[in-house]
């Protein structure tokens, strides 16, 4: 069904619309607003990540124990 949607001339169908509905001047605000929220997404996530190994203890197999 999503088969082959980004193909170029599809970005720049989509590029265009996005163009005509909001602007040549708002547009670069939107790709900003947009990269902002991605990035504190990322940190966010990779934040999350780091708490939970410094709560979660190491955990010891029965290999690991031996040697």
């Amino acid at each position: 069904m999503f088969e082959g949607l980004f193909q170029p001339m599809h970005l720049l169908v989509i590029f265009g619309l996005a163009l005509l509905v909001f602007g040549p001047k708002k547009l670069p605000e939107l790709g900003k607003g947009i990269g902002e929220g991605i990035r504190g997404f990322k940190s966010a996530v990779a934040n999350k990540d780091k708490q939970e190994e410094k709560a979660s203890p190491a955990i010891v197999t029965n290999d690991q124990a031996k040697g």
